[in-house]
């Protein structure tokens, strides 16, 4: 399932030979699962006959937040619903349409083991994620179904350009010695949804490099 994808991705998938669609949804607000997963099922009925899906993947995310001084209730209450309340219930209610030996993967980030109090509330979304993981692999076992969360350093984004790039600075915390590729991650994600991470559950995968260790 792909919830947003942009074209050039659509057009990537369709290219390798596989087959995809668009489910647009927006999330952070009371009933944004049940309306994503609605328009999930109406647009996958060609694709998928059963409703059934093999692998979700929690990529959604907002990484707007402020020091503790500064932090308003309603920026506290927007980071939380996207980040942490939204892939809670997309992940209860795509439970009936997983199937048994299926995979659950939640992108979380290294600040939840990596003190940045700049930006405190989206730190303690990802350490939300991480806990609901743990628990999501112990109730899910008796399925085969595995559930782990990725944790990936800085990674060089669009989103992250204006900051990032030409900033050495900001690239000289990995051990490897440089910063992270969308590719580095995304071949993680990967590696945890084939049928040779079946015996990894509950865990979750530092991606940051080796940074600040």
């Amino acid at each position: 399932m792909i919830p947003i994808a942009p074209v050039s991705v659509l057009e990537k998938i369709r290219a390798d030979g596989g087959r995809a669609f668009p489910v647009h949804a927006p999330l952070g607000s009371h009933g944004d699962a049940a309306r994503l997963w609605n328009a999930f099922d109406r647009a996958g009925r060609g694709y998928a006959p059963d409703g059934k899906l093999d692998i979700l993947v929690n990529n959604a995310g907002i990484g707007r937040s402020s020091a503790l001084a500064e932090l308003t209730e309603a920026e506290f209450d927007e980071v939380f619903a996207v980040n942490a309340r939204a892939p809670f219930f997309l992940t209860q209610q795509a439970l009936p349409r997983l199937r048994d030996g299926g995979r659950i993967i939640y992108i979380s980030s290294g600040v939840a083991r990596i003190a940045m109090p700049e930006i405190i509330a989206y730190n303690a979304t990802k350490g939300a994620l991480d806990n609901f993981t743990l628990n999501l692999a112990a109730q899910l076992g008796p399925r085969g179904i595995t559930a782990n969360s990725v944790r990936p350093g800085i990674v060089d984004t669009d989103v992250n350009a204006a900051w990032l790039r030409d900033n050495p600075a900001a690239q000289a915390h990995a051990a490897l010695g440089r910063i992270g590729r969308p590719d580095d991650i995304a071949d993680i994600v990967a590696l945890l949804a084939t049928p040779d991470a079946r015996w990894i559950t509950g865990q979750t995968i530092d991606a940051t490099g080796g940074s600040h260790i």
